[in-house]
């Protein structure tokens, strides 16, 4: 069964798009591999890994109106072969006995299918409320400022993601560990009922990887127990975790006296230097806050010791207190602007890090002992 001709740079695009969220070992053998359809003139291709979904379809020539016909293939390993074949390769795609035949030139690769009607795919998406429409940067920039505060494996599983929130004409987006929290929005054309959901962090990273830094739109629509984004020719559908997301407004400062605003690369820079002799295993680096004066200390097991001094406008009280270093340059890495405001309660207390000049962004980091 013949299923097409199609021109390599044609066929690895929407591929690449797909195969994101595929699994190199999955318990299902099929969910290594990716849906090929070809019904008319359309290609559709389809991944999944039970919890998340990501579809997409292109034209392709010289189809006609032939029956629906449909394959699927190990996904990493088309993915493999094409990258491996000249950018000017055409292709030719033949399905029969079980296996797909991928010829371009003289070159021959067959390749172990699995019958197209045994593919899984989610529950069919029923939206809860209309969509919201953003520009893919806007929605891109969100996740980026929070995304990296998602817990990883944690048994508190509705840690393991990212808490999108609507309210009224705000977007929210809440990331929290457990040992340090982080927080943005933005402003929505139109209102909309209050809604939580929280995303799988693979779901997150796939949305981080493929949206694009451009004003084209992503369509965001929230389900049952779902929430689909679809933009471009892309359609990814994930699962929510199923649990409540901690009160983040109970873990925000809102009563911190002591401030002080900095450049963010000098201090992240410092805090970088300062790092290099910190212990391995705690990273744990000590913020010394004297009259108009930040010294940043790190010592570690074999007794060695950096110290970086920055001049700061600072009338607070002193102050002596320890933090997880990865911690401070996550966020100091992934928020883009000139300067950050640092504001301190005591030794027990957490920092709030905020935008220098936007008020939507705030992140907390807990104290360590050191």
């Amino acid at each position: 069964m013949k299923l097409l001709n199609i021109a390599r740079d044609t066929l690895l695009k929407p591929l690449q798009a797909v195969t994101g969220i595929v699994e190199r070992r999955n318990t299902l053998p099929i969910l290594s591999n990716v849906l090929l359809e070809v019904d008319g003139d359309r290609l559709s291709l389809l991944a999944t890994d039970l919890e998340i979904q990501v579809a997409t379809s292109i034209l392709v020539e010289g189809k006609g109106k032939s029956a629906k016909q449909g394959v699927t293939v190990s996904a990493r390993k088309l993915l493999d072969i094409l990258r491996a074949l000249p950018d000017s390769a055409q292709l030719e795609l033949e399905a029969k006995e079980g296996r797909l035949q991928v010829s371009a030139g003289k070159s021959r690769f067959n390749l172990q299918t699995l019958p197209a009607d045994d593919f899984p795919k989610l529950a069919a998406f029923e939206s809860t409320q209309p969509g919201i429409t953003l520009h893919q940067a806007a929605l891109r920039a969100l996740l980026n400022r929070v995304q990296y505060a998602m817990a990883q494996q944690d048994i508190r599983y509705y840690l393991n993601g990212l808490l999108l929130e609507t309210d009224q004409t705000t977007l929210k987006a809440v990331a929290t560990d457990g040992h340090r929290l982080a927080y943005t929005s933005l402003e929505l054309p139109e209102a909309l009922d209050k809604r939580e959901s929280i995303l799988p962090r693979k779901a997150v990273l796939e949305l981080s990887r493929q949206l694009e830094s451009s004003e084209s739109p992503v369509t965001i629509e929230f389900g049952a127990n779902q929430v689909r984004f679809r933009f471009g020719e892309i359609e990814l559908i994930s699962k929510v975790i199923d649990g409540r997301f901690p009160d983040y407004t109970r873990v925000i400062p809102t009563h911190y006296q002591d401030h002080f605003q900095i450049e963010r690369t000098m201090l992240g820079s410092a805090l970088q230097r300062a790092a290099i002799l910190s212990n391995e295993k705690f990273r744990g680096v000590r913020w010394v806050l004297t009259a108009n004066s930040l010294r940043i200390v790190c010592t570690n097991n074999e007794q060695e010791e950096a110290e970086e001094e920055l001049e700061i406008e600072y009338g607070g009280a002193a102050l002596d207190i320890g933090f997880n270093v990865t911690y401070l340059l996550d966020a100091l890495n992934n928020v883009e602007c000139d300067t950050v405001v640092c504001s301190l309660g005591d030794a027990n207390s957490s920092v709030l890090i905020t935008h220098g000049e936007d008020a939507s962004f705030r992140y907390v980091v807990m104290p360590m002992r050191i």
